[in-house]
């Protein structure tokens, strides 16, 4: 049994497996119309969600499964009854468990104790589904991963970036990241991954082949620190005098949800480099992959 819960889990060669699947689905989605036929997914949500639950439950009904969902506030999780044992009990209802969480140990506890696979649907650590998702819309817009640059601009210590740097690494792309000081990657959660990280934006998108934002409001910070976080990360907003640093033909790309005027500009998210919608849009292509190579 697998799971995944960080672009760890996953080597080079089983993420470019997943790749392939993922652009084989998307071009012919009727040929998996029954693949998960009588399997059933159960998603558990602490976080919002918007593009995760849309495309893991119409990804499951598409394959031929079903999906229950539950919101955390209306169960017992981790509170009246222990997280172990709402793995254990669950796992018997389900083929696999896809949860999104604040806290990541409340995930890997949720693993270890379930029998079926379990996702990661977002955890404030790690995003693994979004970047493998974006993985594939990189390969579909430049028809090649290796030897891209990568330029990641905004908070650098977010799941989005820790993610991204692991993938960008297993996908031989160079990555650079544009933060302040006080908002880096954390080394601990990256291991071995490294990126170039500077608190120059210039000089991060320089010759960028892929510009990358994203919120400056994650779902874990306190709304009384918006205006504190506005002022620090304006100067790594993407917008047309920083733009120009990159190269001519460059992807423009935000997980979304984008608050136009703070990450970047309207006339960047809605230009002609912007891939934001069928970056989106893949996210339900590559949850179909996700569910047929782990429960097939």
């Amino acid at each position: 049994m697998k799971s995944l819960l960080t672009m760890k889990d996953f080597s080079w060669k089983e993420i470019e497996k997943l790749i392939d699947l993922a652009a084989d689905v998307k071009k012919t989605p009727s040929k998996y119309s029954a693949k998960l036929q009588g399997k059933t997914l159960l998603m558990i949500f602490e976080k919002p969600s918007l593009r995760t639950r849309l495309s893991f439950d119409v990804g499951m009904m598409e394959l031929g499964g079903f999906t229950i969902t539950i919101d955390t506030a209306s169960t017992p999780l981790g509170e009246k009854e222990s997280i172990e044992d709402t793995a254990k009990v669950c796992s018997r209802y389900v083929d696999c468990i896809m949860a999104r969480l604040f806290e990541h140990e409340k995930l890997v506890k949720l693993s270890k104790n379930s029998s079926v696979p379990v996702i990661n649907g977002l955890t404030n650590d790690h995003h693994p589904v979004q970047i493998l998702s974006d993985l594939l819309t990189i390969k579909e817009k430049k028809r090649k991963l290796k030897g891209l640059k990568l330029c990641f601009l905004g908070d650098g210590n977010n799941n989005i970036t820790n993610s991204l740097i692991i993938g960008c690494n297993l996908a031989g792309m160079k990555i650079s990241v544009g933060c302040p000081k006080d908002e880096k990657p954390r080394k601990e959660l990256l291991g071995d991954f490294s990126a170039y990280v500077t608190h120059d934006a210039t000089e991060a998108i320089k010759d960028a082949d892929i510009v990358y934002t994203d919120s400056w409001m994650s779902y874990h910070v306190e709304p009384s620190k918006k205006k504190e976080r506005i002022e620090k990360f304006m100067p790594y907003q993407v917008n047309s005098g920083l733009i120009k640093h990159a190269k001519k033909d460059f992807i423009f790309m935000n997980c979304l949800p984008a608050m136009r005027g703070y990450e970047q500009t309207a006339e960047i998210i809605d230009g002609k480099h912007s891939v934001v919608f069928d970056q989106a849009e893949n996210r339900l292509h590559m949850q179909k992959a996700i569910l047929l190579e782990l429960l097939q």
